[in-house]
């Protein structure tokens, strides 16, 4: 008596992510799911707006407090606080509706820099390639 075997190929390819294994489906494959948002991205506005409030609250008087009381360096700091600083719409856009930026994380906070009126285009615009991320002097 022969037994009927069904195979079922998946076409998946495994990357490394942080460390961490990640499944990822083909390249052909489109995805009917939105992009979810990074969590180093919500990780790193939650921590320039704990350092922002703490400044605010007088815990602590300069970045370099911050740095030591954190163990990371004061450029750090002071890079990572220019999060706190988006435009509102921004920030709702990039939190609320948990949008994924169209930038990296360092490519962000070098726009974080730049009037509100700008930030929007930026962050979620589609034209990458004509995006300016110098800084303006």
């Amino acid at each position: 008596m022969k037994e009927n075997t069904i195979r079922v190929v998946i076409p998946l390819s495994v990357r490394r992510k942080n460390g961490r294994p990640k499944i990822l489906p083909p390249a052909d494959h489109a995805s009917t799911e939105a992009r979810v948002q990074d969590a180093h991205v919500l990780r790193a506005i939650a921590r320039a707006w704990n350092w922002r409030r703490r400044i605010e609250r007088g815990e602590a008087s300069t970045i370099a407090d911050i740095a030591d009381a954190d163990n990371v360096s004061d450029r750090f700091v002071s890079r990572m606080m220019r999060l706190a600083y988006l435009a509102p719409d921004v920030l709702e856009k990039l939190l609320i509706h948990r949008t994924p930026p169209a930038l990296s994380l360092n490519n962000l906070m070098v726009v974080a820099e730049r009037p509100w009126s700008e930030q929007m285009e930026a962050v979620f615009g589609t034209s990458l390639g004509s995006l300016q991320l110098s800084r303006r002097s």
